[in-house]
């Protein structure tokens, strides 16, 4: 196997046309050019949406998770219908009805302006995602941890808030991470709803500069950034999972 692989990767490197692909995707006075734009501005709008749809998505989800286990039926259905209708549609359609179906429908607009709908879009599919990992913590924690603070005298309310939950939240750290990666991929959905020059996220920012210079090192760059970002996280979610399966 090994043989095999390095076999492949000689091919390749003996195939590739070097030159070609410097040409299109690594212009270094592109690169130059780009800063600190694709920075200051693309990258911390990134961040900065990926933060705010994570928020709204959490505080979304804790509230359709405790509904869905709710021992008052109507609860329950409008969570699961909710869960079920924006976990089985696509984000960008989800992005796409916020910023100009419910305009159209209504006569109003979403607060922000476009960038406004499209980050409800986006909380409103993270909840639903989220309402699901959030609903597994708490499922997760001991039932004798509940009856245990019932038999102190805490209240329902009591006991889900500062018993099971934490301990649930404690569970689905690892989980709750990859959402938010996911999230900061997502971002690059917002094109849909349109952006300004100060409201770019990196994608679209890296899509209308490759426009402009009619070459794909904006794209490259965009990319790296993106990775600059997502592998800590996603090796943070690692050493949780390891660090959580030990404590068990």
């Amino acid at each position: 196997m090994y043989v095999l692989f390095f076999a492949v990767i000689a091919v390749l490197a003996v195939a590739t046309d070097w030159g070609a692909l410097a040409d299109v995707f690594f212009q270094l006075d592109i690169a130059r050019d780009q800063f600190p734009e694709i920075v200051t501005i693309a990258l911390k709008n990134t961040l900065l949406f990926t933060l705010i749809s994570f928020v709204g998505g959490l505080v979304l989800g804790i509230v359709l998770a405790l509904m869905k286990l709710s021992s008052v039926a109507p609860y329950r259905w409008f969570a699961t219908a909710y869960i079920e209708i924006f976990r089985g549609m696509p984000a960008l359609l989800t992005i796409f009805a916020m910023a100009f179906m419910i305009p159209i429908a209504f006569g109003w607009r979403l607060p922000g302006g476009p960038v406004g709908a499209g980050l409800v879009g986006l909380v409103l599919v993270a909840g639903a995602y989220m309402a699901e990992v959030i609903r597994s913590g708490i499922q997760a924690v001991p039932k004798g941890q509940s009856e245990a603070s019932r038999s102190l005298g805490m209240s329902p309310a009591k006991t889900m808030g500062w018993i099971v939950l934490p301990q649930g939240f404690r569970i689905i750290i690892p989980p709750l991470t990859n959402e938010f990666v996911l999230l900061l991929k997502d971002t690059s959905l917002l094109f849909i709803a349109g952006s300004t020059v100060l409201t770019k996220e990196l994608t679209t920012f890296a899509r209308d500069a490759s426009t402009l210079t009619s070459n794909g090192t904006p794209l490259v760059m965009a990319a790296m950034l993106y990775l600059l970002v997502t592998i800590p996280l996603t090796r943070l979610v690692a050493v949780l999972e390891r660090r959580l399966g030990r404590s068990r």
